[in-house]
């Protein structure tokens, strides 16, 4: 089963706004693909001002997990929280074992 991992970083004053909106694309993806698991972590501390975040999803009912198509749906939807982060999203994907 196919499982993404989205890490970055966001400025501690962009916090609230950044949560806000992760917040809200994600329970759109989740209301439209039922059995998705979205979830939001954060590591705790900061460096140099910012918050490590990483979003992860997960399609358990689904014997492929999170296709490439719902993945390039995810960035779609993530693609307004691009102002409010220091840097780039960083993609992982792995597979269960």
């Amino acid at each position: 089963m196919r499982e993404l991992f989205v890490y970055y970083r966001v400025p501690a004053g962009q916090a609230l706004a950044a949560l806000a909106e992760v917040q809200r694309f994600q329970a759109g993806l989740v209301e439209t693909h039922v059995g998705l698991h979205a979830r939001l972590l954060r590591r705790a501390g900061k460096i140099d001002g910012a918050q490590t975040w990483m979003e992860t999803y997960a399609w358990p009912q689904r014997a492929c997990g999170v296709t490439q198509s719902l993945q390039r749906e995810i960035e779609r939807a993530a693609a307004r929280l691009a102002p409010l982060l220091d840097g780039e999203r960083h993609i992982e994907v792995f597979e269960a074992a």
